[in-house]
């Protein structure tokens, strides 16, 4: 299966996506990990994390390179799970047309639904206990921003091609997972 776990920062996407990597055996890709990864002092790095600390999106040219040399590990032929990609409408064009070329499609795009006062607690939460720079009030806040602005648009684009599953993602992490194996089959 190839899906797409769409939802603003904190609904629960690398939780879930870690889960349901687990049990249908295929990679979990999350492209905020790819680039915190990528944090060095070269000046790649340093250019990833001005945007990363800054609560704002990386290049949507630079993103794509990323995803495309994951997409040609040999662990993503069975399918892999996309978290915090695509982001944009042009990413996701892009992603289509890269899939298209392999006659490969998303099989599925969860949209985690969550109330944004449950989002800002659960991101300040993530920060104590994680350490998360990128977890401030202020960059909470330009994050939502980002999120309202440029990748709700995405949903609409995969609304078009009918395979948007909304899941809400206010319960526990069991009840969010349930109800998206069910929304998967």
């Amino acid at each position: 299966m190839r899906i797409v776990f769409i939802g603003p920062p904190g609904a629960g996407k690398g939780t879930q996506c870690r889960r349901l990597s687990r049990e249908l055996a295929i990679p979990h890709i999350s492209s905020g990990e790819m680039l915190r990864a990528c944090r060095t002092d070269s000046p790649l790095g340093e250019l990833i994390a001005g945007y990363i600390d800054g609560g704002n999106l990386a290049p949507d040219d630079l993103m794509m390179q990323f995803i495309i040399d994951r997409l040609r590990q040999p662990d993503c032929e069975n399918g892999y799970l996309f978290d915090g990609f695509p982001r944009t409408v042009n990413q996701a064009e892009m992603l289509t047309g890269f899939l298209a070329e392999r006659d490969q499609r998303l099989d599925a795009v969860i949209n985690l639904i969550i109330q944004e006062d449950a989002l800002v607690q659960r991101l300040l939460a993530r920060a104590e206990s994680e350490g998360r720079a990128d977890d401030t009030p202020e960059t909470i806040q330009t994050r939502l921003k980002v999120f309202r602005n440029r990748t709700e648009p995405v949903l609409e684009f995969y609304r078009r091609r009918g395979i948007v599953v909304d899941v809400d993602a206010a319960g526990t992490p069991d009840e969010v997972f349930t109800a998206i194996r069910d929304a998967l089959r």
